[in-house]
C-alpha cells in the first residue's frame, strides 16, 4: 500500500447482550474514541469529521465505519529540543555524555554537533533536533487506538471471563468476534483474545451462519438483508415510527427513556398491538401506565383526553406474518402484573390515609432528623405559619401537610415508588377529604425536575413550599450542604422549585422570614452556626442561573441581585424596568456617575448618609442645582412610581439628573478643605446614591 492509499474502516466488536441502558453511551464512546486517537495519529484524511462517521449499536454489537482512513499516516516534520547547552558542552566546548545518551535516547545516536540547531530556549540557549518521523502504519495506529478506546469506554460494571484458550478477558460482555477492515483487506489487530478478521453475525434468530463481508463498505447492507438495523438512531426512529403507525387514532405514552431501552433490546424492531381486560381499567391509569413501561417495557396507550385503552403496544425482536403466539404470550405476561397492581389498589383503600400518619413513626427520615412523622409535623407548622402570608386556609394547608407522607405506606408506593403523591391523591379522595387537599398530596412535590409544571392551587402550593424549605433547611443545618457536584439530597433542586413557586406565582414571602419560620420548626434539633446567610446565598446562586436562562444579561440580573433582595417576587418587574433604563440615552452617563458616587463613599470615613443635607452649607451653583433636582423633582417621582410599584418610571425618572449629575462633578470639589462643606457633599452624594439605586444598583450596567 502507499502512502496516498485511503478506504473506508469498519471495526465491530460482536459480544453477548450488552447492557441495554448502558448501550447508547457505549456505541458512543466506541465510535468517537476510536476516531479520535486515529485522527490525531494522522490517519484520518483531513477533510472528515465526526459527523462523517457511521457509528453502530445493538444489543450484540459496537461498531464504527469511518471514510478516508489511511493505510499509513504522513510523515511528520519533527523539531525535539535535545539538551541545555550548558549541559550538551563541557568547559572546552566538546559534547559531554549526556548529550551522547540523549541522542541514542532519541535513535540517533550518529548525530554531530553541527547536525544540531542551537537556538535560545526562554534565557538560555539549548540544541534542537529536526528530523523526518515516518509516518504510523494502519496496524499499529488502530491497535493502539482500539487499546485506548477501549480501556476507556463507560462501563458500568465489569465482567471477567476467560476465552476457550484460557486467556483472561475484562470486559461488559463477553466478545465473540473482532472483525477490522480497511477497504478490502483485514487489518492486523487483536482485541479481548482475539484477532480481527472479516466476519460477523446476523440476527441470533431470524439468520444463520456467518457474514463474510468483502468491502468495509458493506456491512450496513449485508446487516439489514440478515436482519439486523445496526444504526441506533435510525433503528430507534424506525421504532418511533412504528408505534405511531400502530397506534392509530390512539396516542402513543412514549418516555424517550423507555424507547431508548427498547431500542437497545432489539435488532430488528417489529411493533405488535396487544390487549388487556376492562377491569383493570378502574386501577389509576399511572399505575397501569408504570407498570407496563418498568416491569415489561410495553407502550401504553390514550385516547385524545389521555384517558388509558386497554390496547397496548410491544416492540417484539422477531418479524413473523403469524403473531399471535407472540401477542398472546405478551398478554398473558402482562395480566398478573395488572392483576397485582388492581390487588394493591383494593387494599390500600381499606385503610384511610389519616389512619396511617401515625405508623409515620415507624419510617427513618433521616439519623439526625427524626423519622418521617416528625418530618409530617414540622411540614405542617411551617406550611401553617406560611398560609395566612399568601391567603391560603390555614386549617386546609395543615390537613394537607399531615397527610402528604401518608401514602409512602401503602402497598401501591411499596411497589412502585415513583407514584409517591399520586397514589395519596387518589387515596385522599377516596376517604372523602377536599379536592385541593387532596391536590396537594400529589403536587407538593412539584416542581420535580427543571421545567416541570408547579403546584396548581394554592394549598399544594404552601405545602410544596414547606416540604422544599424543611429538605433545605434540615439537611443543610446537619453539615450536608451541596458540595461541587455532589448534591445526594438534591438540595440544587429543591432551592429552584421554591424559587421559581415564589417568583412565577409573585408570592409575597421574604427568603429570610421564610427560613426563619422552618429554623424555629427545627430548634433544639440542629444546633451549631445559624445557616441563613448561607442558604440565602445558596439561593441567589440559582437565582442568577435562572435568570440568566430567561434572557436576561449578566449585567441586568447583577444590577438587582448586587442588592441582595430577599423577596423575588417582584424580580421580573424589577429586571424588565433595568433593562428599558439601559435602553435610554442617558442611562450610561448616569451608570458611571453612580459607580464613580459609590467608590466615593466607600473611600469616604466621613458620616454621610446619617446626617440629612443642610441647604446652607451649599455653596457652589452646581451642587445647588443637583440638590434642587434631587429634592424637589426626581425624588417625588421616584418615590412616587416605587408606592405604586411602577419599577420601569421610577428607574426613567433618574433621566432627568443626567444634566446636574455632570455639571457636578464637572464644578464641584466633593472632598472640599472645609470639614463640614466636605461631609455635606457626601451627604448629598449618599441621598443622591440612595435614589439612583431605589430599583437596582445601576453601576453594574456601566462599560
Amino acid at each position: 500500500m502507499t502512502q496516498a492509499h485511503t478506504a473506508a474502516l469498519l471495526v465491530e466488536l460482536l459480544t453477548e447482550e450488552l447492557p441495554p441502558k448502558a448501550l447508547a453511551k457505549l456505541g458512543d464512546a466506541f465510535a468517537q474514541g476510536l476516531f479520535d486517537r486515529l485522527k490525531l495519529a494522522g490517519l484520518i484524511d483531513a477533510s472528515i469529521t465526526a459527523q462523517d462517521i457511521e457509528r453502530y449499536a445493538t444489543p450484540r454489537r459496537l461498531a464504527v465505519s469511518i471514510p478516508k482512513v489511511l493505510a499509513v499516516a504522513p510523515d511528520k516534520q519533527m523539531r525535539d529540543k535535545v539538551l541545555p547547552v550548558s549541559v550538551a558542552l563541557d568547559a572546552n566546548g566538546q559534547p559531554t555524555a549526556p548529550l551522547t545518551k540523549k541522542l541514542a535516547a532519541l535513535g540517533f545516536p550518529n548525530t554531530t554537533l553541527e547536525q544540531l540547531e542551537r537556538a535560545p530556549d526562554g534565557k538560555a540557549e539549548a540544541f534542537f533536533l529536526s528530523y523526518t518521523a515516518p509516518g504510523i502504519s494502519l496496524s499499529a495506529g488502530l491497535q493502539t487506538a482500539l487499546d485506548e478506546t477501549l480501556a476507556k469506554l463507560p462501563i458500568p460494571k465489569v465482567m471477567n471471563y476467560q476465552r476457550p484458550d484460557g486467556t483472561p478477558v475484562q470486559f461488559v460482555r463477553p466478545v465473540h468476534r473482532l472483525l477490522a477492515l480497511h477497504g478490502s483487506e483485514v487489518v492486523e489487530v487483536k482485541a479481548m483474545g482475539l484477532s480481527a478478521g472479516r466476519t460477523t453475525l446476523g440476527h441470533r434468530f431470524l439468520s444463520s451462519g456467518s457474514l463474510e463481508l468483502a468491502q468495509a463498505g458493506d456491512y450496513r447492507a449485508r446487516l439489514q438483508d440478515a436482519y439486523v438495523m445496526a444504526d441506533y438512531s435510525e433503528r430507534r426512529e424506525h421504532i418511533r415510527s412504528q408505534l405511531q403507525k400502530q397506534a392509530g387514532a390512539d396516542r402513543v405514552v412514549m418516555p424517550e427513556a423507555l424507547l431508548d431501552e427498547v431500542n437497545s433490546l432489539v435488532e430488528w424492531p417489529v411493533v405488535y398491538a396487544c390487549r388487556f381486560e376492562e377491569q383493570f381499567l378502574a386501577v389509576p391509569q399511572e399505575c397501569l401506565i408504570l407498570t407496563m413501561q418498568t416491569n415489561q417495557k410495553y407502550f401504553a396507550l390514550t385516547d385524545d383526553a389521555g384517558k388509558l385503552r386497554s390496547r397496548f403496544l410491544i416492540v417484539s425482536n422477531i418479524a413473523t406474518d403469524t403473531p399471535g403466539e407472540i401477542i398472546e404470550g405478551n398478554e398473558r405476561v402482562v395480566r398478573p402484573r395488572l392483576a397485582d397492581a388492581k390487588f394493591f389498589f383494593e387494599q390500600d383503600q381499606k385503610k384511610t390515609l389519616a389512619s396511617r400518619i401515625p405508623l409515620l413513626a415507624n419510617v427513618v427520615y433521616h439519623n439526625k432528623l427524626g423519622s418521617q412523622l416528625q418530618r409530617v409535623e414540622r411540614l405542617a407548622g411551617i406550611a401553617a405559619a406560611i398560609a395566612p402570608l399568601v391567603g391560603a386556609d390555614t386549617a386546609r394547608v395543615t390537613r394537607a401537610a399531615q397527610l402528604a407522607k401518608a401514602d409512602l405506606l401503602t402497598d401501591m408506593v411499596g411497589e412502585f415508588p415513583e407514584l409517591q403523591g399520586t397514589m395519596g391523591a387518589y387515596y385522599a379522595r377516596h376517604d372523602g377529604e377536599a379536592d385541593d387537599v387532596a391536590l396537594a398530596c400529589s403536587e407538593h412535590y412539584q416542581p420535580r425536575f427543571s421545567g416541570d409544571a408547579l403546584p396548581s392551587g394554592l394549598t399544594g402550593t404552601v405545602v410544596a413550599l414547606a416540604d422544599k424549605l424543611e429538605t433545605l433547611v434540615g439537611i443543610w443545618g446537619i453539615g450536608l450542604a451541596p458540595t461541587g457536584e455532589k448534591d445526594p439530597f438534591a438540595l440544587r433542586r429543591h432551592a429552584l422549585g421554591i424559587l421559581r413557586i415564589v417568583l412565577e406565582k409573585s408570592l409575597p414571602l421574604d427568603l429570610r422570614d421564610l427560613l426563619a419560620i422552618v429554623q424555629a420548626q427545627f430548634a433544639g434539633l440542629i444546633s451549631g452556626a445559624d445557616t441563613t446567610d448561607a442558604i440565602l446565598s445558596f439561593f441567589g446562586d440559582r437565582l442568577r442561573g435562572l435568570l440568566r436562562e430567561r434572557g436576561y444579561s449578566a449585567n441586568e440580573v447583577e444590577a438587582v441581585l448586587s442588592q441582595n433582595p430577599t423577596r423575588v417576587d417582584d424580580l421580573t418587574p424589577r429586571l424588565d424596568a433595568v433593562r428599558a433604563f439601559a435602553a435610554l440615552p442617558e442611562a450610561e452617563a448616569l451608570a458611571a456617575a453612580n459607580k464613580r458616587i459609590s467608590n466615593i463613599l466607600k473611600k469616604s470615613t466621613e458620616a454621610h448618609g446619617v446626617v440629612p443635607v443642610d441647604p446652607a452649607l451649599l455653596h457652589e451653583a452646581a451642587e445647588k442645582a443637583l440638590f434642587d433636582t434631587l429634592r424637589n423633582s426626581v425624588a417625588p417621582a421616584v418615590q412616587g412610581h416605587l408606592q405604586q410599584h411602577d419599577y420601569t418610571q421610577a428607574l426613567s425618572a433618574l433621566a432627568q439628573l443626567r444634566t446636574a449629575v455632570d455639571t457636578f462633578f464637572n464644578d464641584v470639589m466633593v472632598n472640599a478643605d472645609d470639614p463640614a462643606v466636605r461631609a455635606n457633599r457626601l451627604a448629598l452624594l449618599s441621598e443622591l446614591h440612595a435614589q439612583m439605586n431605589c430599583v437596582a444598583d445601576i453601576s453594574k450596567l456601566a462599560s
